[in-house]
């Protein structure tokens, strides 16, 4: 009857890290909602209401099904589809509407464990061109009570994510087959801004776009 802060308040200004997302129950993953869209959470009682501060990262992880190897190229997914659809269905769309990126990843096999890539990136470049890019969010919205794309209203989207012509109809494929909504395209919008934030770009191209609409793909992942 006395309200206390939860894990989503104890996150605040920092990291939310829920694994095995599926595994919770569904009403708690939908109160995940608010706090995403809005930064708060409010909390009703009969004798008050409390809001409590709640804006954080929200990273999560999962199975693409309940053995865990549904779609994977060595091993026998031993689930049924009306399993995997239930397993997936935890999930629910507008959930996924406020998550900016998700990506399918195939499991790792032995060789790649083992193996060293000789061209990738090292942390501390990641990280120069990570700061080049608040760096740019910064002055971007110096005058405008935000610092960064994430935190772009309807406004900012008119003024700072302009799309030309080809990248309108690409957007506009997209939506199409995808069936991306609304919110999902704003979405798309800010990630993108944050692409070509990081490859120095003053304008969102067509390849920026492309490679966000890439990054919402869980609804192709589950109708394979």
């Amino acid at each position: 009857s006395i309200p206390r802060p939860g894990e989503i308040s104890l996150a605040h200004n920092g990291v939310l890290f829920l694994d095995e997302l599926p595994e919770f129950k569904r009403n708690v993953l939908e109160i995940l909602r608010q706090p995403i869209e809005e930064g708060f959470i409010c909390i009703s009682r009969a004798s008050a209401s409390i809001v409590y501060p709640a804006k954080f990262m929200l990273i999560s992880a999962m199975n693409p099904c309940p053995c865990g190897f549904y779609t994977d190229q060595h091993r026998m997914c031993k689930c049924t589809p009306a399993e995997i659809k239930r397993y997936l269905s935890k999930i629910s769309g507008p959930l996924l509407d406020r998550i900016d990126i998700n990506i399918f990843l195939h499991s790792i096999q032995t060789e790649e464990l083992l193996s060293k890539c000789a061209n990738s990136e090292s942390s501390a470049i990641i990280r120069t061109r990570v700061i080049s890019a608040c760096t740019i969010q910064y002055d971007r919205f110096r005058k405008e009570g935000i610092l960064a794309n994430s935190e772009m209203t309807g406004k900012h989207l008119e003024l700072f994510c302009h799309l030309s012509q080809s990248c309108q109809q690409l957007i506009r494929a997209a939506m199409k087959s995808m069936g991306i909504t609304a919110r999902a395209y704003d979405r798309i919008l800010k990630v993108a801004r944050t692409i070509s934030d990081l490859n120095v770009s003053n304008n969102i191209e067509e390849s920026h776009l492309a490679e966000a609409i890439q990054y919402h793909n869980f609804d192709r992942f589950a109708a394979l």
